[in-house]
């Protein structure tokens, strides 16, 4: 294949070398923790996004919620004048 690129051998022999010196064992175990380290991650990202998405519908309701005081108190000083 030239400089291009690494062809199917290579990355057996790469493969090979790195099963004898690590061992399966050790390897699967690495597997795992790597795993798990995803598995964290994706979960903190989805929990940010979530927490993200909960302040928004927050501000959205103490906006609205704003919104109507302030139209509660227009109407008692119009009862008040009255």
């Amino acid at each position: 294949m030239g400089f291009s690129g690494i062809s199917i051998w290579q990355l057996l022999i790469v493969l090979a070398i790195i099963v004898l010196l690590f061992g399966t064992k050790k390897l699967r175990g690495m597997g795992g923790d790597i795993g798990g380290a995803v598995k964290g991650f994706k979960k903190a990202m989805s929990d940010d996004q979530m927490s993200e998405k909960e302040k928004s519908e927050q501000i959205q309701q103490s906006e609205k919620n704003t919104a109507d005081n302030l139209t509660d108190t227009e109407k008692n000083k119009d009862n008040n004048k009255v």
